[in-house]
């Protein structure tokens, strides 16, 4: 049985609330869990302590046992000092100019120290 460190929603609409959960893979997201591991408020401000809490005892615990943690609970274990943090993607360039526009940037740009040496 592959097992899961994952979130589990809860509370009502537009109000999400969530546990912490270790649950087989092939469970329904909101279904079915061996063992609730801590509890994530998303509304509350950054600092508080209520925001996350999670039984460190027992998510290491499931992590020696070989339970796979979702990505957003990676983030959260190694805030908590369990996992080592998970490599950053490389973002996309799309917001950035393109190549000719970049070239003419460079251009521009040696114009004016050139103008600015003479």
């Amino acid at each position: 049985m592959a097992l899961k460190i994952r979130l589990a929603r809860g509370g009502s609409k537009k109000r999400p609330f969530y546990r912490v959960v270790v649950a087989d893979a092939a469970s329904p997201r909101d279904g079915r869990f061996v063992e609730k591991i801590g509890t994530y408020n998303p509304l509350l401000e950054q600092g508080h302590a209520d925001r996350l809490v999670i039984d460190k005892e027992r998510a290491q615990y499931w992590l020696s046992v070989g339970a796979q943690p979702t990505d957003r609970v990676t983030g959260f274990l190694a805030n908590l000092g369990l996992v080592g943090a998970a490599e950053r993607r490389e973002q996309t360039k799309q917001n950035l100019p393109k190549k000719k526009a970049q070239e003419r940037l460079k251009a521009e740009e040696a114009a004016k120290a050139a103008a600015a040496e003479a």
